[in-house]
């Protein structure tokens, strides 16, 4: 399995608690004139706001934001981006610029609520703005919040999540007892070429006790030759406080380095969200159950170089992630994807059926993760992993080379069809800490079709759909 982090961090000496945040969604409707235009433009704006502490009502907190702006006829940018100035009291105001692109033009629409004690409720929820194109006025309008109807949605949309440390999760959880496996693994998409990459650093501690050991591989996807890849290890396992590092190879806080065979890369990686919990969040402080996945930050990007053979492929800004798994070993049989659907969207599933007695007779537990903006649906990651005890309605048909997971959380549901091509899938084999092998068939240049729907008068509509053509992340695996 594999996806990506670079940590903006410092140390990382444990699970990375951290101070809470503030995120919330807001939408707002309205009309523009454009300059040089007689009439008016409907405008719709939907934001996505987080701030990196918990919002000061009597001080000053500045959020980002991203979202999706339409302007009837003209613009449709479902990935605007922009900062608020949240200052009701202080400043007396809620400022607002957010970038976005019309007709292949960048924009930014530049206003502020001017908040009165006289009229706090027209004040807090009337915008006006003007449009600015390299610094020149292009445009004016009005955006309302419009109470009636998103008053409760945007009320019950502010979560004070807990901001995670992302170096500190890439430490290593082991502590010495036998039959554990830890994994830091890493996968990312040049954007240039479609080259697909997989790094996987695992830390093996043998159920009978025997030496611990450090061991793992590097594969390349290109997309029109062959797949490669080279293993390294095994080698003592020595311990690094920051992460993994044995045999020449190390994965730490913003950095990844290494060579097997004829592969060598040197990479830089940069967190680009917050951490994803794709299992419950207590099962990575406490680990109860059979194993745990965590990405420490749901997207990243990566800057350097990966060769493989006579070939230097040059990185710059590839999308990935990285992710951390610490359990007892593999399941009896899974699936999991990373996908980056773009415009800061992400999706993580993990579907396994369990080796322990009782459980590995039943359906696959999906464990499924949709990171929209500040938003991860569903909200509880243990809504997905109920569905074969009746409470829950996810499900997964794994095989190759296509598998689905199917879902309803909610008001919303998810079908997820992932295809691994066969000349586009690589299967290794490796040794669970209880002796037994396992195998992984795995491709960095997956398909996968994803749609999202939402429960609206009386019928399920879309509300998002995406493709990936070779640009999915995705395995399958039996013991």
């Amino acid at each position: 399995m594999s996806t990506g982090a670079r940590a903006d961090t410092g140390t990382a000496t444990g699970a990375g608690t951290g101070a809470r945040g503030t995120s919330f969604s807001e939408t707002m409707l309205g009309t523009v004139r454009l300059d040089g235009e007689d009439r008016t433009r409907r405008v719709r704006l939907d934001l996505l706001v987080s701030a990196d502490r918990v919002m000061r009502l009597l001080g000053t907190t500045e959020a980002r934001t991203t979202g999706r702006i339409r302007i009837a006829g003209w613009a449709d940018d479902p990935a605007a981006e922009g900062e608020l100035e949240i200052s009701p009291l202080a400043r007396r105001r809620i400022r607002y610029r957010i970038s976005f692109t019309a007709e292949g033009r960048r924009l930014t629409l530049d206003g502020w609520k001017s908040v009165s004690p006289r009229r706090p409720v027209a004040s807090m929820t009337v915008l006006p703005y003007t449009l600015y194109e390299d610094g020149a006025r292009v445009g004016t309008g009005t955006l309302r919040f419009p109470v009636t109807t998103q008053l409760v949605p945007f009320l019950a949309s502010f979560r004070f999540p807990r901001r995670e440390n992302p170096g500190a999760l890439m430490a290593p959880r082991w502590d010495g007892e036998p039959g554990r496996t830890e994994v830091w693994y890493t996968t990312l998409t040049d954007p240039a070429s479609g080259t697909g990459l997989w790094i996987h650093h695992e830390l093996t501690a043998p159920a009978d006790g025997s030496e611990p050991y450090a061991h793992g591989w590097a594969a390349v996807f290109p997309r029109n030759e062959p797949v490669r890849h080279a293993r390294f290890g095994p080698a003592k396992w020595t311990g690094d406080s920051a992460g993994f590092a044995a045999d020449g190879v190390s994965a730490t806080p913003g950095r990844l380095t290494g060579t097997a065979d004829s592969l060598r890369w040197d990479l830089t990686e940069q967190a680009a969200d917050t951490p994803l919990f794709t299992f419950p969040r207590w099962s990575w402080r406490r680990p109860l159950l059979p194993a745990a996945q965590i990405l420490p930050a749901a997207r990243a990007s990566y800057d350097g170089t990966f060769s493989y053979g006579d070939t230097t492929l040059p990185l710059d800004g590839a999308p990935g992630a990285s992710a951390r798994i610490f359990g007892h070993g593999n399941a009896r049989r899974w699936a999991w994807l990373h996908a980056d659907l773009g415009g800061g969207d992400v999706l993580e599933i993990v579907a396994a059926v369990s080796m322990r007695p009782g459980l590995r007779r039943l359906p696959p537990l999906v464990f499924l993760r949709l990171r929209r903006g500040n938003a991860t649906w569903p909200r509880r990651a243990e809504r997905t992993a109920v569905g074969w005890a009746g409470l829950g309605r996810f499900r997964a048909a794994i095989g190759l080379p296509t598998w689905t997971v199917t879902g309803r959380a909610g008001l919303r549901r998810i079908r997820v069809e992932v295809t691994q091509p066969e000349d586009r899938t690589l299967a290794l084999d490796y040794t669970d800490p209880d002796g037994a092998h396992a195998v992984c068939r795995n491709s960095e240049s997956a398909d996968a079709q994803v749609l999202l729907e939402r429960w609206w008068w009386g019928g399920w509509r879309t509300e998002a759909e995406w493709t990936l053509d070779g640009t999915a992340h995705a395995e399958v695996g039996t013991r």
